[in-house]
């Protein structure tokens, strides 16, 4: 499914008014911005690159500490990755939009799916940016962010914006469509653990985790189950 609205390029104008100002925020301060990612050398870079434009205001690890530092530090925009632990960044960001908190959210992420970005946008992201781009572009997607508008990258905008609705989903986009459910099945699957197993973890039947495991067959087109976990480790749904 393709954003709603026609394309500018990369960059595309928003119609919400304004954006989201801290408490501390006001004439003369730099935006604030709070950075949310699991690998602590990607944001030490962040933070360093970001420094000379913007307030640092806080780094966070994973989806659930970015909703929580989201209300309380206030961030003008926050730079998220996409996949973190407990709650994905774009299962983070539908949170905050359900708590009624409208920071903007720049993406910046290994996942070069246009279904990834597809799914980001449609949960409210302000930009998509990919993290073997040019620092340049995360610096524009931020600028835009706080303008209003939408940045994604030049790489994946044509297949974002100009994707069919009609048309059958690709494959990365029915991995961005898993539920956080679907995905904590498929990382305990990958961890070796068996359906009974899961089923106590969980507190649910066998059964029940057999029928995930098969939808999740059918959805991404898996013959076997090893050849389910070979493609979620390959797709970065799971680590290896």
């Amino acid at each position: 499914m393709s954003p709603p609205g026609r394309p500018k390029g990369e960059y595309r104008s928003a119609e919400r008014e304004g954006t989201p100002v801290s408490a501390e925020s006001g004439p003369g301060t730099r935006p604030r911005v709070l950075i949310a990612d699991d690998h602590r050398v990607v944001a030490q870079g962040l933070a360093s690159m970001l420094s000379a434009d913007f307030d640092l205001i806080g780094t966070v690890a994973d989806g659930q500490a970015m909703v929580e530092a989201a209300k309380t530090l206030r961030p003008d925009v926050i730079v998220a990755d996409v996949s973190m632990p407990v709650l994905s960044g774009i299962d983070a960001l539908e949170t905050l939009r359900q708590q009624g908190i409208d920071v903007p959210v720049v993406f910046l992420t290994m996942h070069n799916q246009a279904g990834y970005a597809r799914r980001a946008l449609r949960a409210g992201a302000a930009g998509y940016v990919l993290k073997l781009a040019a620092p340049e572009e995360l610096v524009q997607a931020i600028h835009a962010a706080l303008e209003g508008g939408t940045f994604v990258s030049p790489t994946l905008a044509r297949a974002v914006f100009e994707g069919t609705e009609s048309g059958p989903a690709d494959l990365g986009e029915r991995i961005a469509l898993l539920t956080p459910h679907q995905r904590e099945i498929l990382r305990m699957l990958a961890d070796g653990l068996s359906a009974k197993e899961i089923a106590k973890e969980l507190d649910i039947s066998s059964r029940t985790v057999e029928s995930h495991k098969y939808q999740l067959m059918e959805s991404l087109g898996a013959q076997s189950g090893a050849e389910l976990i070979r493609l979620a480790i390959r797709h970065g749904i799971v680590e290896p």
